[in-house]
């Protein structure tokens, strides 16, 4: 069964090996969207340092330098197998133990704004992937929420916190799981999370992950909430990348 999938007793046959000319840098922000991709390159001097290897195309890793510091930023793809193995290439690439990430979800709650930051505490594990890095259990620790929400504070940044749901279906989010995810507290819904929390927690990496609120699934039909074309409340509004190195900085500390 998945769940018993958990290995402690032997090694890998294929593991992440820091190059020998890898940089290190304070952090590394991960993207899930093309708009911002696009945005951070027309905007920021990027050094491309490394690249994940894949056969539905290379992802490259690029550096850029921000308040004396050096960050990594990058576009990962969507979903937990995929999402998970391009953050193992980087530990092939680079030097850090901080992960800031951020991305779009489904929202469970219909009072919840759309575009409004949301903050997961807990990842409901409906995905295969985390059952590889830890023992099995219905939810993880989202272990720094409470970090991100002070950021959130002391920025002035509304946000919500609260239960994810990790789904590997996107297409079999059913009314049946919705309506048992709500009830459990799940506020949003998304393809990462706690496949990502549990490899970090596995390769002692620190993970600052925060969602946007996006479509609505807490309706009678499933409601997009923003027009064709238009970014802002949604994973695509490049102001989240800026919010995103904001706590990059704020988790690195001063220079």
């Amino acid at each position: 069964m998945i769940i018993d999938s958990f290995d402690m007793e032997s090694e890998s046959k294929i593991n992440p090996h820091l190059k020998e000319d890898a940089p290190i840098v304070d952090a590394c922000i991960i993207t899930f969207s093309h708009i911002i991709e696009k945005y951070v390159q027309d905007n920021y001097d990027l050094e491309q340092i490394g690249q994940s290897i894949a056969v539905t195309g290379n992802l490259p890793i690029y550096q850029f330098n921000h308040n004396e510091k050096k960050f990594a930023f990058l576009k990962t793809y969507a979903g937990a197998p995929a999402c998970v193995a391009t953050i193992e290439d980087t530990l092939s690439e680079l030097k850090t133990d901080k992960y800031i990430v951020f991305g779009g979800s489904g929202c469970l709650n219909k009072e919840i704004a759309h575009g409004k930051v949301m903050i997961p505490t807990e990842g409901y594990r409906d995905e295969g992937t985390s059952y590889h890095y830890a023992p099995a259990s219905d939810y993880i620790i989202i272990k720094n929420a409470d970090v991100i929400a002070k950021f959130m504070e002391e920025n002035k940044i509304p946000f919500v916190k609260g239960k994810t749901w990790t789904t590997d279906s996107f297409y079999r989010e059913t009314n049946n799981n919705f309506e048992k995810r709500k009830a459990d507290g799940c506020i949003s819904v998304e393809m990462e999370c706690s496949a990502i929390q549990a490899m970090c927690d596995f390769r002692n990496l620190n993970l600052y992950m925060f969602l946007t609120c996006g479509d609505l699934l807490d309706a009678p039909r499933h409601l997009f909430r923003n027009g064709n074309g238009q970014y802002k409340g949604t994973q695509h509004d490049a102001s989240h990348f800026e919010i995103a190195l904001s706590l990059a900085d704020y988790v690195t500390g001063a220079k």
